[in-house]
C-alpha cells in the first residue's frame, strides 16, 4: 500500500506555462510510476508511428515530424497508467470496502494497476478473486433475467478505443437498448446538438493546419495549460506570427498568459518565454453569449453604416444568400438587442466589445475555440449557436485558417460518439447496423447520464456497465449519483486503477482489470492495434509498447466480446473470433460507418487519416440544407447580489455564483497530485478560490475553513465540508473549486437546455462556518 505524502501550501506562481517546472512535474511522476526507464521509453512513443496515442487529451498532432510530442500531462498520463505496482487479491483482502471509502480519490488510484478481475457479493466486506468464465456468466445471467433490455445501462468513457466503442454499442443495441450514456453527456454534449442544428455536422470544422493560417484566435471559456497543454505551442506560434489571439475567461489562468517551450533550447537556456495572447477578457460566468452578441451587433452596426455609403462593410452577404438560412431573423433580433443589456449581460465594457469586434472585423481566417467554459451552462446550446452565427456573419466556416474548434476532453471522446455511443442514435446509423448484421436495432432513444441516474434512483435501471471512467464520481449531484449506483442489483466496471466507482457498490458488484493504451495487446492474431480519432477527425493506430503487469489483465475489446458471447452467442456475431485480430473489427466499422471505407488500409499511411467534416466543405446536412442562423433571446446571467432560489422554505440569496474546474495535476477524476502549480497551491485540494473583498464582505478571513452550500429549488441540503478559502485574482461575485470535489453541489435537474449537461460552471452557493473535524494540513 502506497501513501502520497504533501503538505498545504499557497505561493502564487510566478513563472510561465511549460517550460521549466513542467520538466521537473514530469521527473517526479517518472520516477514516482516505480518503472521508470521502461516509462522512459515507452514515453518517446507517445504520438509517435508506430507508438501508440496519448490517454491524455484529444488534441491532434502537428503535421511537422519531432522525437518529443507529448506534453506534460501526456507524460502524467502515461506514468500513471504505467505504473509499476499492482492492486491484487492480497490488497483487497487486507483492506475492506468499507476502510477504502474512507480514502480520498488521489489515494485510491495511487495504489496501482488492478491486476485481475474481483467479485464482491454484498456481504462479505471484501473484494474477493473470480474467474473471467464466472464473471461473464454472472453479468449474462443478470441480464437476460432484466424484464426489459432497457434495465440496463452501458456507460463509455472518452479513452476506450474505436475497436472497443464499436463492439460495445452492437452489444448493447444487439441486446435491444439504446442506454448507452457516456462521458460527452456532462462535456461537450451542447457543442454535438448545436452544431448539428446549426451546420449538419457535431465535430468542429478546423484542421491543426489551419491553425498556421489564422489571422485570429479566440480562445473561450478553456484553459489549454492544464487540459491541452500542447496548445499552447501553435497559440504562441500564432502570437509570434503577428495573428491576433483573443483569451475570454474570467479567471487569469497562466497557461492563456506566458509561454516557455520545453523543446526550444534558447528559451530554455536563457529562460526566455512568449506571450501565449494578444488581449485579455475577463466576462462574467454566464456571459459569453452577451460577448458574442456584442461583436455581431458591432458587425452589423458597421454593415449599416457602410451600406449608406455604398461601401461593401464587415459581413459576407454573398456567402449568406448562397449558404445560409435565417439571416434576417437574426439580423433583427441582435438589433432589437439593447446595449445596456449586453454590456451588463456580459461583465465587460462597451469599450472592450468594440475592441474584440475590431480583432474579428479585420480578420479574414478566424478560429474560435471553446471547452468546457461555454458547455457546461444552462444556456450552452444557445451560446454556441450564438458563436455559429458570428461565424456565418463573415463566411469564416469551410475557409482556410477559419471555423470552429470545440476542444475535447478525453483522447477518443470523439471517436466514440463516431462510433455509435449515442443514447439518440440517427436513424441512418441504425439502418446502417440493420443492413449489415440483420437484426433489428432498437429505436426508442435511450438514457444519457442524467436520465440514467433517475431511472437508476427509481429502480427502472438494475444493470450498470461502466466501460472505463469514474461515473460515481463524474457525475453531479453525488449523494443521489452515488444512491442511484446503489439502487442496482449489479455494478460492473472496467477499468485499469482503483477508483471511487468500484467502493459505490450495486447489491453485488465485479471490477474487471482491462489493458490501457500504454500495454502491449497481445490476440491469437498477435499484438493488436486500435484506432482513436482526435479532436480534428484524424484517426490514428495506436499500439501499445509495454508488458501488461499481470497476465490475468484483458483489453477492453477482449471484455466486451466476453460479456457479450456469454449474453447473446454468437448473435449477431462471433464476438470471440473478432477479437483474434482487430482488423476484423475495424471490417465491421468499414461496412456502416461513412468515411471508414478501406478502413484498415488506410492506417498503414503514417500520421493516419482525416473523416471529412461536410460543414468544413460547405456541404450543410441539416433539414433546411444551407448553414442556419439560430435565434435566441439573450439569457441574462444573475449576479449573485440578485441571485435568489426559491423552494419551500421561502428565498434565499446566494453569496457567490461557483464554477467547478480542474487542478494542473488531474485530467478528469483522475488526480496526479495535489498540487495546482500554476494556481499557486500544493497540498490540497479542498480549497475555494474567491475574491479579497467577498471574503470579507461574506465576514470570512483568507485561509479560514468554510462549508459550502449550493441553493436550488428542491430544499436539498447539498454541501460539502472544510473547504480553505483563498484569496486569488477572481472577478467579484464569483468562486471556484475543483471538481470533483465540488460536484455534490451540483443539482441533478439543473441541466443545459437541449443537452442536458451538468451546469457545472454556473452554480448558486452560500458560505458557512466550517462543520467538519480540523483537519491537520
Amino acid at each position: 500500500m502506497r501513501t502520497p505524502v504533501d503538505r498545504f501550501r499557497f505561493r502564487p506562481y510566478k513563472r510561465p506555462a511549460a517550460g521549466w517546472g513542467a520538466l521537473r512535474s514530469v521527473a517526479h511522476a517518472w520516477l514516482d510510476s516505480r518503472q521508470p526507464f521502461k516509462n522512459l521509453r515507452a514515453m518517446l512513443q507517445i504520438n509517435q508511428n508506430g507508438g501508440f496515442d496519448c490517454p491524455g487529451c484529444a488534441w491532434g498532432e502537428a503535421p511537422k515530424e519531432g522525437r518529443i510530442r507529448f506534453c506534460e500531462n501526456g507524460a502524467k498520463a502515461v506514468n500513471w497508467e504505467a505504473s509499476g505496482v499492482g492492486v491484487d487479491r492480497a490488497f483487497f483482502a487486507n483492506n475492506s470496502v468499507r476502510e477504502l471509502s474512507a480514502q480520498d480519490d488521489y489515494w485510491l488510484e495511487y495504489q496501482g494497476r488492478l491486476t485481475e478481475p474481483m467479485y464482491y457479493d454484498g456481504e462479505d466486506e471484501h473484494y474477493k478473486p473470480i474467474t473471467w468464465d464466472d464473471a461473464f456468466a454472472l453479468i449474462a445471467a443478470e441480464l437476460n433475467k432484466l424484464g426489459s433490455p432497457d434495465e440496463a445501462a452501458f456507460y463509455t468513457s472518452g479513452r476506450a478505443s474505436n475497436e472497443a466503442a464499436f463492439l460495445y454499442q452492437l452489444f448493447a443495441r444487439s441486446f435491444g437498448t439504446n442506454n448507452l450514456p457516456d462521458c460527452s453527456n456532462m462535456c461537450h454534449e451542447a457543442s454535438g446538438v448545436a452544431l448539428k442544428a446549426s451546420v449538419g455536422t457535431g465535430k468542429g470544422t478546423v484542421t491543426y493546419e489551419d491553425f498556421d493560417r489564422a489571422e485570429a484566435i479566440f480562445v473561450i471559456g478553456q484553459n489549454p495549460g492544464s487540459n491541452h497543454p500542447r496548445m499552447l505551442e501553435p497559440l504562441s506560434e500564432a502570437v509570434a506570427r503577428g495573428a491576433q489571439v483573443l483569451v475570454f475567461n474570467p479567471l487569469r489562468e497562466r497557461g492563456l498568459e506566458r509561454f516557455q517551450a520545453p523543446q526550444n533550447a534558447l528559451q530554455m537556456l536563457t529562460d526566455g518565454e512568449r506571450p501565449l495572447n494578444t488581449d485579455y477578457f475577463r466576462p462574467a460566468l454566464g456571459g459569453d453569449m452577451a460577448v458574442i452578441r456584442g461583436i455581431a451587433k458591432f458587425l452589423l452596426q458597421w454593415q449599416g453604416e457602410a451600406e449608406q455609403i455604398g461601401e461593401k462593410g464587415p459581413l459576407d452577404l454573398e456567402f449568406i444568400r448562397e449558404h445560409c438560412a435565417g439571416f434576417e431573423q437574426y439580423r433583427a433580433l441582435v438589433e432589437a438587442t439593447n446595449w445596456d443589456e449586453i454590456v451588463a449581460y456580459s461583465g465587460l465594457t462597451l469599450d472592450e466589445l468594440a475592441r474584440a469586434a475590431e480583432v474579428y472585423r479585420r480578420s479574414n481566417a478566424t478560429i474560435i475555440c471553446w471547452a468546457m467554459g461555454i458547455t457546461q451552462h444552462r444556456h450552452s446550446v444557445a451560446t454556441i449557436q450564438e458563436i455559429t452565427n458570428l461565424q456565418l456573419l463573415r463566411g469564416q466556416i469551410g475557409r482556410p485558417g477559419a471555423g470552429l474548434c470545440p476542444v475535447r476532453g478525453h483522447s477518443n471522446v470523439q471517436g466514440d460518439r463516431t462510433m455509435g455511443i449515442d443514447d439518440n442514435p440517427s436513424a441512418d446509423f441504425l439502418d446502417a447496423l440493420e443492413r449489415r448484421f440483420a437484426i433489428s436495432m432498437p429505436r426508442e432513444a435511450g438514457v444519457n447520464v442524467v436520465k440514467a441516474i433517475e431511472a437508476m434512483l427509481a429502480g427502472n435501471i438494475k444493470v450498470f456497465i461502466g466501460l472505463g471512467g469514474n461515473f460515481a464520481q463524474a457525475t453531479p449531484d453525488t449523494a443521489r449519483a452515488h444512491s442511484a449506483l446503489r439502487n442496482c442489483s449489479l455494478t460492473v466496471h472496467i477499468s485499469t486503477k482503483l477508483n471511487r466507482s468500484h467502493l459505490v457498490t450495486g447489491k453485488r458488484a465485479l471490477i474487471l482489470p482491462c489493458l490501457g493504451r500504454t500495454d502491449i495487446d497481445m490476440q491469437a492474431g498477435g499484438a493488436q492495434a486500435v484506432t482513436v480519432e482526435d479532436s480534428f477527425s484524424m484517426v490514428h493506430a495506436s499500439f501499445g509498447q509495454l508488458k501488461p503487469l499481470s497476465p490475468e489483465m484483458r483489453s477492453e475489446p477482449a471484455i466486451i466480446a466476453g460479456i457479450a458471447q456469454a449474453t447473446l452467442g454468437e448473435s449477431p456475431v462471433p464476438w470471440l473470433n473478432l477479437v483474434q485480430d482487430y482488423r476484423q473489427i475495424r471490417e465491421l466499422i468499414a461496412d456502416v460507418i461513412p468515411g471508414f471505407e478501406n478502413f484498415n488500409r488506410k492506417l498503414e499511411v503514417p500520421g493516419g487519416f482525416y473523416l471529412q467534416n461536410s460543414a468544413g466543405q460547405r456541404q450543410w446536412r441539416t433539414a433546411s440544407g444551407r448553414a442556419n442562423f439560430a435565434h435566441h433571446t439573450l439569457p441574462a446571467p444573475l449576479p449573485p447580489e440578485v441571485l435568489e432560489i426559491i423552494g419551500k422554505s421561502g428565498a434565499r440569496h446566494a453569496d457567490l455564483v461557483l464554477q467547478t474546474l480542474r487542478s494542473h495535476d488531474q485530467y478528469n477524476t483522475t488526480v496526479y497530485g495535489l498540487n495546482d502549480r500554476y494556481r499557486g497551491v500544493s497540498g490540497n485540494r479542498r480549497v475555494l478560490f474567491a475574491h479579497r473583498d467577498d471574503i470579507r464582505r461574506l465576514g470570512f478571513s483568507d485561509r479560514q475553513p468554510v462549508d459550502i452550500v449550493s441553493l436550488w429549488s428542491d430544499d436539498v441540503e447539498r454541501r460539502v465540508q472544510g473547504f480553505t478559502l483563498i484569496e486569488f485574482d477572481i472577478p467579484k461575485g464569483q468562486a471556484a473549486a475543483y471538481y470533483p470535489e465540488a460536484n455534490p453541489l451540483v443539482p441533478l435537474e439543473s441541466y443545459g437546455i437541449g443537452s442536458y449537461t451538468p451546469t457545472s460552471k454556473y452554480i448558486a452557493i452560500r458560505l458557512e462556518p466550517n462543520t467538519a473535524p480540523e483537519r491537520i494540513v
